[in-house]
């Protein structure tokens, strides 16, 4: 047998409840993610389950440290690539909303994930470094890095986003 199942407990805030603090605030995407960084607002519950927290955050540019764990592991010892990609998506999305007003959001409609090195589950912590390399006013492209320590690539990902403007007031009418 392979012995006893671990497990692991994840906690998260209701994610429809941030998205309501961040709208009462009128946040931008880099307040919003300041907020976040300084613990104002809780972090989306994608960050919690994989096991990635934002940790730099500047206009254009993110920072997110991963410690890879046991958990994160494919059937071959390593972690799974699912597992940057994720890391990776959320790093290009995040660098291109820290560049986006109140009211503008982004979704990826594209990630192209390069792997070059495999990474243990014993690895020291990684980082995931999302820099927005053109914004549109209705697409964006952006690059993560995912790297090592010791400074070496562990993946590669370009990313295209959509960009979403704020709705439109309408009038309260019938057929607007």
């Amino acid at each position: 047998m392979t012995g006893a199942p671990r497990e692991r407990l994840v906690r998260w805030h209701d994610p429809a409840r941030i998205r309501e603090i961040v709208l009462a605030r009128r946040y931008s995407g880099l307040e919003m993610l300041q907020a976040m960084q300084a613990g104002e607002i809780p972090p989306p519950p994608v960050g919690l389950l994989v096991g990635f927290a934002l940790e730099e955050v500047e206009p254009g540019r993110v920072v997110f440290g991963f410690a890879p764990q046991e958990f994160h592991d494919n059937i071959n010892g390593v972690v799974h690539g699912g597992i940057a990609a994720a890391i990776l998506d959320t790093a290009t999305g995040c660098a291109v909303i820290s560049r986006l007003p109140f009211g503008v959001n982004c979704a990826t409609l594209e990630l192209k994930v390069n792997y070059i090195r495999s990474l243990a589950s014993d690895a020291p912590k990684l980082s995931a470094v999302g820099t927005v390399i053109h914004l549109g006013r209705r697409s964006a492209l952006a690059e993560g890095r995912l790297v090592t320590g010791d400074g070496k690539l562990a993946a590669h990902a370009t990313a295209t986003l959509m960009i979403f403007p704020p709705e439109e007031p309408h009038s309260g009418r019938r057929g607007d």
